[in-house]
């Protein structure tokens, strides 16, 4: 399999990975998940070198954390931005009007749902429902719920998320 990362090999400091290995050195099993979730929040995302670096000190063949990390949604293989912007595109949020909320969106940050900006600032998502119904159409960044919108708030919004 070729690597999947936009970050060279050579970049990837796998030091980080030494406190979440002695955090897990008791556990006998089941240690896999909660290191890669360890992993993923100190990278953003899980490398290959990372996840090579977990197989071997786990003792877990390769594949094996290749189908735990693509069966779960909550790993990603991917850089992704600093910031996660969710997008509802909920009944309740369609019916207000989330299309035209994911257009601005998608021109303010120049990609489409599942990117992420070249300076990996934002990564751009679709949600089925942020659970804010009542302040549709919304969006979330990060753990900010931003809600009523208008497409011309949007660039505001993500203004205030920028270095």
């Amino acid at each position: 399999m070729g690597s999947v990362s936009k970050t060279p090999a050579q970049d990837i400091d796998l030091a980080k990975l030494g406190p979440i290995f002695e955090s897990y050195k008791h556990v006998v099993n089941g240690a896999l998940i909660p290191v890669l979730q360890a992993a993923q929040d100190a990278y953003s995302y899980l490398p290959v070198p990372v996840l090579e670096a977990i197989a071997v000190k786990l003792d877990i063949p390769i594949s094996q954390i290749y189908g735990v990390v693509t069966f779960y949604a909550q790993f990603h293989l991917e850089p992704r931005g600093k910031h996660v912007v969710r997008t509802c595109q909920g009944t309740a949020c369609h019916v207000r009007n989330a299309s035209r909320i994911l257009e601005s969106l998608k021109n303010s940050l120049g990609v489409g749902p599942g990117g992420t900006t070249e300076d990996l600032q934002f990564t751009l998502e679709t949600v089925a429902c942020i659970g804010a119904c009542s302040l549709a159409p919304v969006m979330m960044v990060d753990h900010d719920t931003h809600g009523r919108l208008k497409p011309d708030l949007v660039p505001k919004i993500l203004d205030q998320y920028r270095n």
